[in-house]
């Protein structure tokens, strides 16, 4: 998956050059993109990667919930391009590679938890949340289910990484209308 940031760079270059950004469509997009910030943030404050299978919080309802809130990003930023092109690019990168992302990863956890991830993988579905969290949790689940957000986690985890990057991209996007009314491009 180490292609997934190889191929990034070079989309978000033909993305930025395909935009044709308006104000209103930058706040629009941006308003989406901090709703998946915050889907990001919360998940990040319930994880524990490499030392205990996520099951609590926003993760009893999917178990990809930081790439659900990376898909409200990618498309805050397919509105704020306000380029069909650009945002049919950036879409179509986020589904190919972010899927295979998620199965990856489900192989990862399942050797790595064995029977608790497919007790948990049973109940909770992989991308699309659940309204409603499963009454019946694996083993683990139970030790977790009180766990509560941490900011601590959401710090280990460098999920602020993920707010300084939104806000440049946002910076960049509106750099764009700058550049299209001062070079026409």
């Amino acid at each position: 998956m180490r292609w997934r940031v190889r191929v990034g760079y070079p989309i978000a270059v033909v993305y930025w050059l395909l935009a044709a950004p308006t104000p209103r469509a930058i706040l629009s997009g941006g308003v989406i993109a901090a709703i998946g910030l915050l889907v990001r943030g919360f998940a990040a404050g319930y994880l524990r990667k490499d030392q205990q299978l996520a099951v609590g919080g926003p993760y009893a309802h999917s178990r990809n919930p930081l790439y659900l809130g990376s898909s409200f990003l990618a498309v805050g930023f397919a509105i704020a391009g306000h380029s069909w092109v650009a945002g049919g690019l950036l879409m179509a990168y986020f589904a190919v590679f972010y899927y295979a992302v998620m199965r990856n990863e489900q192989a990862d956890l399942r050797g790595r938890f064995g029977a608790d991830y497919e007790s948990y993988a049973a109940r909770v579905p992989l991308f699309f949340p659940r309204v409603f969290p499963s009454a019946k949790m694996p083993p683990l689940a139970e030790a977790e289910a009180g766990h509560e957000f941490s900011w601590q986690l959401y710090r280990r985890n460098r999920e602020y990484r993920a707010l300084l990057g939104t806000v440049g991209a946002l910076g960049a996007v509106a750099l764009r209308i700058w550049v299209r009314a001062h070079f026409g491009h």
